[in-house]
């Protein structure tokens, strides 16, 4: 397989094969849209089942309270290393014109990882409670470090169309994550040492997978090690740091909208009230699972189509992802209302099937936000990246307006209720960027 610029180059044909997708995956150097689609999905599914997997253990083997230090740890981590991390694996999965080559965009991924580092240490030591809660941020930050930087290889997998060997790279790090953890809180019982479990994962399936993909995709002509480090060329890294910056903004303030409600909970109600959140709200992060793995292995074809000019095969693929979105919402309200309380009951226990309702409203955000996600990745893969930073601060604007008025007088149905607010706001800008970009797409194309 030749390198990245070269297997992309498909992009600059597609005017010549304006049929099915069919016809278009028969030409990419990767697998088909829906071989890809299967993988991502399992590896995604797996992944979230066993991120689900952690938050039960430290229910069951750990308490409320656990849970909701845990919870406060990523809150402040999460929305740093999203903005750092400048949704380079977008940028680079989407770059089909081969702008810039893997080496550059694992230089700047190394640089930013250690500026989130700096800036979460600095975070941590102002707001964590206690210093057994400081320690846990700094370990998990260093852990979602190494993960962010796993990233960068899944860009250049997904760049291939190589969604298999992400798949199987989620798979590992979820399951090895999920023993990892559930050992040391057995034999420790402290989350300190579960963080420090993970971190350790995180590095294993680093070293001993994510870069050996890299080096099956690259083949033989790029093979040499030096192909495979970074390249710290100051005009490139800065070059490259305009164009995602905006993406940055737009993650860091999707995090932010997220968690939001978490900052309130835990402000108004406390650390096991949050726990209980958090655990109710991982509804929303294992369909967003599922969401992003049809996303991610759509985002490469919808790029190649928009680059080329067949936007009534974006519209049309759009479309399918709107639908899927749809039914996935409508069949996760379904099941809350039908065994809401028994699937709490079972995976939590008795003290998180009080909270029902809470569920309920969780998980109408979460359908919302289906939508709205697909969205995102249709004006990511149109290169639509400036838009994105102002839409997504009205997004957290409207979070934190809801939480005000909600979070103190209505607890944790305030914080559902002020999270499907920002959801609503999201769907609904995201709509109209969209719209304006398929009017008269020739004209609304951005550099």
């Amino acid at each position: 397989m030749t390198r990245i610029g070269q297997t992309l180059v498909l992009s600059g044909n597609l005017s010549r094969t304006q049929g099915s997708d069919g016809e278009v995956a028969r030409q990419a150097h990767g697998r088909s849209l829906h071989s890809n689609f299967a993988w991502t999905l399992s590896g995604n599914m797996v992944y979230a089942a066993c991120q689900w997997g952690m938050l039960i253990v430290l229910a069951r083997m750990g308490s409320a309270e656990m849970v909701g230090q845990f919870a406060l740890a990523l809150s402040i981590i999460t929305p740093v290393l999203m903005f750092t991390n400048l949704q380079l694996r977008s940028v680079q999965a989407t770059d089909a014109r081969g702008e810039y080559s893997f080496r550059d965009y694992l230089a700047l991924r190394l640089f930013m990882a250690g500026a989130a580092m700096i800036i979460i240490g600095i975070t941590a030591l102002v707001t964590a409670p206690t210093a057994a809660t400081l320690a846990v941020i700094l370990v998990l930050a260093v852990a979602k470090g190494v993960e962010a930087i796993s990233e960068i290889y899944y860009g250049l997998l997904q760049q291939h169309e190589r969604m298999d060997r992400i798949a199987i790279s989620l798979l590992l790090k979820g399951v090895v994550s999920l023993a990892a953890l559930a050992l040391a809180i057995y034999f420790s019982n402290s989350i300190l040492w579960g963080s420090v479990a993970l971190l350790i994962a995180a590095l294993a399936v680093l070293v001993a997978f994510d870069q050996c993909s890299a080096k099956l995709v690259s083949g033989p002509a790029s093979g040499e090690k030096a192909e495979r480090l970074p390249r710290w060329q100051f005009q490139s890294l800065a070059k490259l740091t305009l164009l995602a910056l905006p993406l940055g903004l737009v993650v860091f303030l999707i995090a932010l909208s997220a968690n939001i409600p978490r900052y309130f909970i835990e402000h108004y109600q406390g650390l096991s009230d949050l726990g209980v959140f958090a655990a109710l709200s991982y509804l929303i992060v294992a369909g967003n699972r599922i969401v992003n793995a049809l996303g991610e292995s759509s985002s490469p074809r919808l790029a190649k189509y928009y680059a080329a000019g067949d936007y009534r095969q974006f519209r049309r693929l759009l479309l399918r992802l709107m639908l899927f979105g749809a039914l996935l919402g409508i069949a996760t309200i379904a099941a809350v209302l039908v065994a809401g309380k028994e699937l709490l009951t079972f995976f939590y226990g008795a003290e998180y099937a009080e909270h029902t309702t809470v569920l309920f409203w969780v998980a109408i955000a979460g359908s919302i936000g289906y939508l709205a996600s697909f969205l995102g990745y249709a004006m990511t893969a149109a290169r639509y990246f400036l838009v994105q930073t102002p839409l997504f601060l009205v997004v957290a604007l409207s979070t934190v307006i809801a939480c005000v008025f909600l979070v103190p007088e209505y607890g944790l149905h305030g914080a559902a209720w002020a999270l499907g607010a920002g959801m609503l706001v999201q769907l609904a800008g995201s709509a109209a960027v969209v719209a304006y970009l398929l009017a008269r797409p020739a004209e609304r194309r951005q550099p």
